[in-house]
């Protein structure tokens, strides 16, 4: 399954990002909520939320535990526009921390093996990340 190169953020948008949305519709289902009010709060058509949760949509990658675990938290936190961008960013994150990108970018783009965040600044030394804490991403 490994494409053509491609940046990490690219990974986030075309497999992440879908990813997450697929589990967000299904726990949030899994917690009795309609197909219409789940389209409304991840601010997407009801037929994508039938697709994430027949798996016909999102379903490339997967998560490990520890993710699933923080996506399940999110969904009784997204109320709105607002939370919901906070927490896709946060979960974002948790995936980027939790070792998932970087396995799931090995796994689907032709990167070096050796590749590791820390040899190529991935995420950004630690000084970076401290003047960029206060932006949202």
């Amino acid at each position: 399954m490994r494409h053509t190169f491609l940046q990490p953020q690219e990974i986030e948008v075309f497999y992440i990002i879908p990813t997450l949305r697929r589990y967000l519709a299904m726990y949030m289902k899994l917690q009795g909520l309609k197909q219409n009010k789940i389209a409304e709060l991840l601010h997407i058509e009801k037929s994508a939320v039938s697709q994430y949760i027949k798996k016909k949509r999102g379903s490339k990658v997967e998560f490990s535990e520890g993710v699933l675990n923080e996506i399940a938290k999110s969904v009784s936190k997204i109320k709105d526009e607002f939370s919901l961008l906070g927490e896709i960013q946060r979960l974002l994150r948790v995936i980027r921390n939790s070792g998932d990108l970087c396995r799931i970018h090995k796994d689907i783009s032709k990167i070096p093996e050796e590749c590791e965040p820390d040899k190529i600044n991935c995420f950004g030394d630690e000084d970076e990340r401290n003047r960029h804490a206060g932006i949202c991403y």
